[in-house]
């Protein structure tokens, strides 16, 4: 890794380190499996040298994940130390996570991103980056969500099946977002099985012409393009169906104050982008709320913030405990 001035950074094999990794949303409307963004909030993992191998999860969000050497942490924590060529067989693993699973907000990314990267601080970093990218990108199948984890910021991203390539740029200092995440829980699987096989030669240029608008606005910070820049016709009027709402929302959210509205990822959860000196902010929620009930559906909200940061390492993993970030005493 290079620093600004060209020097090359230096590391040192650790015994443990606590990384914290940012939620993502993937899509952005028309950039299916190419475009993501980091937002603020955060899967924890410490992962540490150990005797015998031994995994915490704590809280919610991890209820049901296997806490044994089937766990994908530790896993994908053995994939990189093969890579590296260091043994470490035994690990004291611990997890938090704010990130609500199978919502569509990158909880499985952060996780993964989270192991690789945890494992990786334990050996000094011995594998790059990119590397890291694409061994997560070989598993999800896609780079947006594990881009926009590892980096942070808004990611532009591709995957040819061998090498992923990735670009992030900042986020506009104006744009806030608001997820509404059902209360249902949403598999990529059966978000992928309703997608056609095919498109048409009109549908392909509509996604590529918007895709290509929406990072051109973001990078801009030409907010005014956003409501048209975020249009999709290659996933989401295929998944509506698996969202009770969701059609209405889609074309109705921008009257009510939104720049522009997206499922999150495969769903159910989804995200509008809003200016953050909007007048209409409750509206807009409140717009979201209302529609979700008519249809049965309850439904919570969260404004997040974009954020331009990607994994956090922590190598003094004693100054504060993890239930000192359970009990949310400690964020960034």
């Amino acid at each position: 890794m290079m620093t600004n001035e060209g020097f090359q950074k230096v590391y040192t094999p650790r015994k443990a380190v606590r990384v914290a990794v940012p939620a993502s949303t993937a899509n952005l409307g028309p950039g299916f499996d190419t475009l993501g963004m980091a937002l603020g909030l955060y899967s924890w993992i410490e992962m540490k040298e150990a005797e015998q191998t031994r995994i915490t999860l704590l809280g919610d969000q991890l209820y049901g994940i296997p806490t044994d050497k089937t766990n994908l942490i530790y896993k994908m924590a053995q994939a990189v130390f093969r890579k590296a060529n260091v043994s470490m067989p035994e690990l004291e693993i611990t997890m938090y996570s704010d990130i609500p699973l199978t919502r569509g907000l990158g909880s499985s990314a952060s996780a993964l991103i989270g192991a690789l990267a945890a494992a990786n601080a334990l050996t000094g970093h011995a594998l790059p980056d990119e590397e890291l990218l694409n061994m997560a990108t070989a598993f999800e199948k896609h780079p947006d969500n594990v881009g926009a984890s590892l980096y942070g910021g808004i990611v532009v991203a591709t995957w040819d099946g061998q090498q992923a390539n990735c670009l992030r740029i900042t986020p506009p200092t104006e744009l806030q977002a608001l997820v509404i995440i059902p209360d249902f829980q949403l598999s990529t699987t059966k978000a992928r099985e309703v997608l056609p096989a095919q498109l048409s030669m009109a549908d392909a240029i509509y996604n590529i012409s918007r895709s290509s608008l929406l990072v051109a606005a973001l990078f801009s910070g030409k907010l005014n393009l956003i409501r048209e820049a975020m249009q999709d016709r290659l996933h989401q009027p295929y998944r509506a169906t698996l969202v009770p709402g969701m059609e209405q929302i889609l074309g109705q959210a921008t009257d009510h104050g939104a720049l522009g509205i997206a499922l999150s990822g495969a769903g159910p959860t989804m995200i509008a982008f809003v200016d953050r000196h909007s007048a209409k902010k409750d509206q807009l929620e409140g717009y979201l709320i209302d529609t979700m009930k008519a249809q049965g559906i309850t439904a919570s909200t969260l404004w997040l913030e974009p954020v331009t940061e990607g994994v956090v390492y922590y190598y003094d993993t004693e100054t504060y405990s993890f239930m000192d970030i359970v009990k949310g005493e400690v964020r960034l």
